[in-house]
């Protein structure tokens, strides 16, 4: 299929031989870097079924917002997304330009090793406060991305949904994030604005992945990039220091010209919810395996979904404090 659109897109022709290789594309979709006499390529396909152990099936139509959201973004600030080639609507596939690894690193990767580029971060949360103001109250961007279908079936049930059925007695505030979320679709959201989907270029980040692009609340994007700042420190723990600086250079980016105290609000909710989903949720995170971590992010997790606070500094002082004790009594004995 994608060997097809590459040719129906006037990438090469019919009988011309294409090579490549698939690139590692997490749970959602096949993609492969697709070598062309004018230079590499990377061809994106939406899977109808995400390979986790539940089953999860999405609308592969999704990567039409996937497009949409480079173009919207590219426009903004040329360079922030993958600058798109092609697209084939009728096979589903997404044609971009390939970023190698040599000059593009995967920020997941980065933190994993304890490094805190703290320019990059920066500018990665000053771009996305732009990409959620300038989207803000805009009719003709929400008429064309505002598909609550689609987020439902690929954040807010398999998240919130799907967690209350393993935390019953949490249901009503992780059904309240579901609400809370479907009230406030006023900006143009990511919906996977996580480490994995954003590579660190020599001087400015780029954004990746798409695929859950809607009209949403912003204060989700702004939860679900913290929230794996806060598990990075589960999985690190010697790290700790630096993926607090992370947080604190990235908050302070994002709220630097508008402290808007609501959405703070809203987005320290979010964290709390995302933060067990990660643990129990259809998607929970690969590098949490141990059963006394899983069961700290639990017992932090519900008692912010229990009375929530309503500022994420106030959560990572006890949350960043926690893993760089435990840091520190490992270093010791």
């Amino acid at each position: 299929m994608i060997a097809e659109a590459i040719r129906d897109l006037g990438f090469a022709g019919a009988r011309e031989p294409l090579s490549g290789g698939p690139l590692s594309g997490g749970v959602s979709c096949d993609i492969w870097r697709i070598d062309l006499p004018s230079g590499p390529v990377c061809a994106k396909r939406a899977l109808p079924k995400l390979r986790v152990a539940e089953d999860w099936f999405a609308p592969t139509n999704r990567i039409d917002l996937e497009a949409a959201y480079f173009r919207f973004v590219g426009g903004l600030q040329p360079g922030a997304v993958p600058g798109v080639l092609g697209y084939h609507p009728a096979l589903g596939v997404l044609v971009t330009r390939y970023l190698p690894p040599a000059t593009h690193t995967v920020w997941k990767e980065e933190l994993k090793n304890g490094v805190v580029r703290t320019d990059l971060i920066m500018k990665l949360a000053a771009l996305l406060r732009r990409v959620h103001d300038r989207s803000h109250g805009n009719a003709p961007l929400k008429a064309q991305f505002y598909k609550p279908d689609l987020i439902f079936s690929l954040r807010l049930s398999p998240y919130f949904l799907a967690t209350a059925n393993v935390h019953s007695d949490m249901e009503a505030e992780l059904s309240g994030l579901v609400r809370q979320f479907q009230d406030n679709c006023h900006w143009l959201v990511h919906g996977d604005f996580s480490p994995k989907n954003i590579l660190f270029g020599p001087d400015a980040p780029v954004v990746l992945d798409a695929e859950c692009a809607n009209f949403g609340d912003a204060a989700f994007d702004v939860a679900f990039c913290i929230t794996h700042l806060f598990l990075k420190a589960v999985w690190m723990p010697q790290y700790t220091s630096a993926y607090r600086e992370a947080f604190d250079v990235f908050a302070a980016s994002y709220f630097a010209n508008h402290r808007d105290a609501e959405l703070e609000a809203r987005a320290a909710r979010y964290l709390a919810g995302l933060m067990l989903a990660r643990i129990d949720g259809k998607s929970p995170v690969e590098y949490i395996s141990d059963t006394a971590d899983k069961d700290a992010v639990r017992a932090f997790a519900r008692a912010h979904l229990a009375t929530p606070a309503s500022r994420l500094g106030d959560m990572a002082d006890s949350w960043f404090r926690q893993w760089a004790d435990r840091s520190e009594r490992g270093a010791a004995s």
